[in-house]
């Protein structure tokens, strides 16, 4: 049951996904909030789960990953067994930077980055066609980021 959340729940999480960094006087400026309710309220979101942590947004380019892709996953069966081993073997990773369960013609979408086509071919061939159960696997490369993911719309079903 997702946390019942307040319209000044909902602008501390929009400050907040703009800048995981602001200070707690500065947080409750910018909502318009004191600074003991604001904090109050920001524990109460990380302890419910709805902040789940704090992160920093690198540009993959500048850290040297050129190649952004996407994988759809078949596995051989569709037994809930294998889906979690599958998933295991994924967490391990790293160039997997996110991976979803998902229905339609294929088991699974991994989102992937590499440091350029090479590394990636090395990746793909060597590491995940390798991954027992794989029936098949197509990748789709990113050409350009048109809007690459900057945190969640707040106001999605509250209009």
């Amino acid at each position: 049951m997702p946390f019942p959340l307040e319209p000044m729940d909902l602008r501390i999480l929009g400050a907040l996904q703009k800048d995981g960094r602001l200070t707690n006087q500065a947080l409750s400026s910018e909502v318009g909030l004191s600074t003991s309710p604001c904090w109050r309220r920001v524990r109460q979101l990380e302890e419910t789960g709805v902040i789940q942590g704090y992160t920093a947004t690198l540009d993959r380019r500048q850290i040297g990953l050129g190649v952004l892709a996407f994988i759809r996953v078949k596995i051989d069966s569709h037994s809930e067994a294998e889906a979690e081993e599958f998933s295991r073997d994924v967490l391990k990773l790293s160039e997997v930077v996110a991976c979803y369960s998902i229905a339609g013609d294929a088991d699974f979408l991994l989102q992937v980055v590499a440091a350029d086509l090479d590394s990636y071919a090395d990746f793909a061939m060597a590491v995940v066609r390798r991954l027992p159960r794989i029936k098949e696997m197509q990748t789709t490369f990113v050409l350009k980021e048109i809007k690459p993911f900057k945190g969640f719309p707040l106001d999605v079903g509250r209009r």
